[in-house]
């Protein structure tokens, strides 16, 4: 088995935990709803009790932390920017659909080509990059997300937990086993998992169609306040349903938390029949990031060759929207090759034709691929203009702010860099990423104390505490260490070292 199989296969078994324990993830996505005009309401009912709003949080913060650690966790921020801003029009154009706890919610893509979404505790929500590809347009996205929005609005992990306090601990020793085994050995991760799991089986799976249920109706409802196609859901139901045919006829019936696809369909088709027909037209980000995670999802030499193949076919018969995306793809893989004449070529070639249009599309992906070619090509200025004129256009745009870093530090200007990389640092507190680059803006300009203590952070927003504490130690022994620079590192150490025992007395019971 190779590197990415594996990958896909542990996020497998973690999604099959997230299912049975959280009865959160579902391969079909959707169950019929009724789109209600009021407000939605609250269906978390006493048993929200059992599981506090923090806790919730808590509990998909610790998740995610082991996820990124992940090799098949997609950390590309222009993928990650697109997905988090469509996801939050979602969220702004049902404001209830938040729920009562108003969660801060964050979207991310896992590199793998089944077809599936799911949500974690606390507004955490992750979507295969092989959904995203199978999408046809953004309203089948909007489908998926909506749904899964739904399932963290409703708060289905506390009524879990309050519908099933005792039989849920069996299940837990063989379905962690089952995650940590299917590293290795799929086979052997499956037997695992499937061993202990059946005494409170039926349970989960009756609250799971009811949570299904719920989410459905929820997701509907956003995705008609959002001005999306409503039948958009039904078309990508009919290819899930296609997908999954085969696999399901195999699968264990206590993975089965949702009715037949069939009569899903229907019944939404029954739905949405006297809503009013409505287009609505797609970004030219949704091609492009399309086209993105098709070289992402398969980023070696091999995967290049394939993706090409496919883009040169689109751009013969393709769309309009499939061309311009096969043209971005073309020019992502050149600047992966490093040939750097022909992505300018392809880059210009793209900005051409979408600029021949009488309205100009704008787009940060694109822009932020016009970046890397710059900086690819060994000219920082230029770099620095476009990032500057596209946070100018995309304020929220976390890539084009991490690229005007990079573009600073590559023509030089240093000190510029930290400044603007210490104000992101406070705005984003939790971006390990921002601590990164700023660790190597100390570095160019030798203050090793600030390097270290940038580090510590990194690694500590990362999970890796004892790391964090290591880099303390350095930038304590560093020469240039400063009276105030000791007090923040002394400061901080007591904090990671009292975090540290809390992690390994948990693990201790």
């Amino acid at each position: 088995m190779n590197n990415l199989s594996r990958s896909s296969a542990g996020f497998l078994a973690l999604r099959a935990l997230t299912m049975l324990l959280l009865v959160l993830a579902a391969p079909a996505l959707l169950t019929p709803a009724t789109i209600h005009a009021q407000a939605l309401p609250n269906l978390g009912g006493g048993d929200s009790a059992e599981l506090s709003p923090l806790q919730e949080r808590k509990l998909g913060e610790e998740v995610m932390t082991s996820i990124r650690r992940d090799p098949a966790y997609l950390s590309d921020l222009p993928t990650l920017d697109y997905l988090n801003q469509f996801g939050v029009s979602l969220l702004d154009a049902t404001p209830d659909a938040r729920g009562e706890v108003e969660y801060d919610f964050f979207f991310f893509v896992v590199r793998d080509a089944t077809l599936n979404a799911f949500a974690l505790p606390g507004g955490f929500i992750g979507c295969n990059s092989g959904l995203i590809l199978a999408a046809q347009s953004e309203s089948e996205l909007a489908s998926v997300l909506a749904h899964e929005i739904g399932h963290v609005s409703q708060r289905h992990i506390a009524r879990m937990v309050g519908n099933q306090k005792q039989d849920s601990l069996l299940p837990i020793a063989g379905l962690l086993l089952g995650a940590l085994a299917m590293r290795s050995s799929p086979d052997l991760g499956m037997a695992a998992m499937m061993s202990g799991t059946g005494v409170a089986a039926q349970r989960r799976l009756s609250f799971g169609r009811d949570a299904e249920r719920e989410a459905d109706r929820v997701g509907l409802s956003i995705l008609n306040s959002g001005g999306f196609e409503t039948s958009g859901m039904v078309n990508f139901f009919g290819r899930l349903q296609n997908a999954s045919r085969n696999r399901s006829e195999s699968m264990p019936a206590w993975l089965r938390t949702h009715p037949l696809t069939t009569e899903r369909i229907a019944d939404i088709e029954a739905r949405i029949r006297d809503l009013p027909y409505r287009q609505r037209v797609d970004s030219l980000d949704f091609s492009l990031i399309k086209a993105r995670l098709r070289v992402l999802q398969d980023d070696t030499p091999r995967g290049w060759r394939d993706a090409s193949t496919l883009f040169s076919e689109q751009i013969k018969q393709g769309s309009r929207a499939q061309v311009l995306g096969a043209r971005y793809g073309l020019a992502m893989i050149s600047l992966r090759q490093r040939d750097l004449n022909q992505a300018r070529a392809l880059l210009d070639e793209l900005r051409l034709d979408i600029d021949r249009k009488p309205s100009p599309a704008s787009s940060a992906v694109l822009l932020g691929l016009e970046i890397d070619a710059a900086l690819a090509q060994n000219q920082p200025q230029q770099a620095v203009t476009l990032a500057e004129a596209g946070r100018l256009r995309f304020p929220l745009s976390r890539n084009l702010s991490m690229q005007y870093a990079d573009a600073l530090l590559a023509a030089g200007r240093t000190a510029d860099a930290t400044r603007f990389l210490r104000d992101q640092a406070q705005m984003y507190r939790q971006d390990a990423a921002i601590q990164k680059v700023l660790a190597r803006a100390y570095a160019e300009q030798n203050k090793q104390a600030l390097q270290h203590i940038a580090l510590a952070e990194y690694y500590a927003l990362s999970g890796a505490l004892p790391s964090a504490l290591e880099q303390l130690r350095i930038a304590r022994a560093s020469p240039d260490a400063a009276f105030h620079d000791l007090a923040i590192i002394d400061a901080r150490e007591r904090e990671l070292q009292a975090s540290w025992r809390d992690i390994m007395s948990q693990r201790k019971r």
